[in-house]
């Protein structure tokens, strides 16, 4: 018979190299925001392309690169096999790390193909080291951990930016090279953590199924499975893609607008933030029922709906303030889009004890998501050149909040005649 000292001694046993991951995984991800994000604290001021605003060209170059990679990954993620996967994060930072030291050499406009570039092998990193952490008891804490270094490595390398470019007179091409090299051996030490993660056990396989590298059929059978429902997901996914990365990209110039010129605000603000999403997202960890969670994460997405709709008139009729605003703003796209991020195609997989992997779902929502982002970065700077940055990302707020509970109310209730007795399997 066990004492009580042993079981305690069992539990630290099993949570210390889960813990180790969640950690190794925040930073593995952190530390690829350094190659990737820095760029955009920059302002290349006066600078055009063909009469565009030379950032805006930029942006367009890697998101349209962080797109490609998407859909190239909805294969090589799904198929993706464990022993692989370290050294696949390490080729492919190296290769973005490169594309920054081309972007500095080439001159302008030349190396606007460097961004392309950059963003091409960064887009598949969330899906190899989500792999790591899925179909586990614990999948949600660790996800939210993992989601938690997309909301503060944003702003937090954007200040180190800002910093190099005010203090070390960095100019604003050689700025994004510098930057990732702060964290290459970060980096380097975050991924040899992460590959000692140990693989999930039977019980943890008995209570999410056991995921699996896919093959062309099983993705396309899994799809048709449940197309409306996943449908429905991938349009939700897609509008606040747009969304977040359009705050994302314009950050400095949406918090300048608002009267907000300090650097420390780009990190600070994002706190508050992560600690939310944060608190939500690894509280339903403890919601053993696949079911019951995978609900209730259709409850959140109608929720950060509404509260994005409800920011965004608070402050629109001046009972909220511009801080507040963009706090609150940031907390309603990050809850949902870290919903995804995390666990709600964990959850789908493990109540209909489907086949498969969290890779190919994200993947296919990922490749549409930065697809649409590509888009509204062209209508802004082509159709709506006269709209302000604040006035442009209102309107896509209210037009997410709108359209995403339509959305999450359409997904909930197809989903729910898919769970009833007569159409699902038996859930745990």
């Amino acid at each position: 018979m066990r004492t009580a000292e042993g079981m305690i001694s069992e539990r630290k046993s099993q949570w210390a190299p889960l813990f180790l991951a969640a950690m190794a995984a925040f930073s593995t991800y952190f530390c690829m925001y350094a190659f990737r994000k820095p760029f955009s604290a920059a302002t290349f001021e006066g600078m055009q392309f063909f009469g565009i605003d030379y950032k805006i060209v930029l942006i367009i170059a890697q998101v349209f690169g962080y797109a490609s990679s998407k859909f190239w990954g909805i294969h090589f993620i799904s198929g993706l096999k464990a022993g692989h996967r370290a050294r696949a994060i390490l080729a492919l930072v190296g290769l973005a790390w490169l594309a920054l030291l081309l972007l500095a050499i080439v001159p302008a406009p030349y190396n606007v193909w460097c961004l392309f570039l950059n963003g091409l092998p960064l887009g598949l990193i969330w899906g190899i080291v989500f792999s790591y952490l899925e179909g586990r008891q614990s999948t949600e804490i660790l996800g939210a951990v993992l989601a938690a270094s997309f909301i503060i490595s944003s702003g937090v390398v954007k200040a180190i930016g800002k910093y190099l470019l005010d203090h070390w007179g960095l100019s604003d091409f050689w700025m994004p090279f510098w930057t990732g090299s702060l964290f290459v051996l970060p980096l380097l030490l975050s991924v040899y953590l992460l590959d000692q993660t140990p693989p999930p056990s039977a019980e943890d396989q008995a209570l999410r199924h056991p995921r699996e590298p896919m093959t062309k059929l099983e993705r396309r059978t899994l799809f048709k499975k449940y197309q409306f429902g996943l449908v429905a997901f991938i349009i939700f996914y897609t509008m606040i893609t747009i969304l977040r990365d359009f705050r994302d990209n314009f950050m400095v110039e949406i918090w300048s607008s608002l009267g907000y010129k300090n650097a420390a605000v780009l990190a600070t603000a994002e706190l508050p933030i992560a600690f939310g999403v944060l608190l939500i997202i690894g509280g339903l960890v403890w919601v053993r029922n696949n079911r019951t969670a995978f609900q209730l994460n259709h409850v959140f997405l109608v929720f950060s709906s509404l509260f994005l709709l409800a920011c965004n008139w608070l402050w629109q009729h001046e009972l909220l303030s511009a801080k507040a605003w963009m706090i609150g703003i940031g907390f309603g796209v990050f809850l949902s889009y870290l919903l995804f991020h995390s666990i709600i195609f964990e959850r789908l997989l493990a109540v209909f004890r489907e086949p498969g992997n969290v890779g190919f779902l994200m993947y296919l929502s990922d490749s549409f998501g930065y697809l649409g982002s590509v888009a509204v970065l062209l209508f802004k700077n082509f159709a709506a050149t006269n709209i302000s940055w604040v006035r442009f990302f209102t309107t896509l707020v209210y037009g997410t909040g709108a359209l995403g509970l339509l959305l999450a109310l359409a997904s909930w209730w197809y989903f729910h005649q898919k769970l009833h007795p007569s159409h699902a399997t038996k859930n745990l």
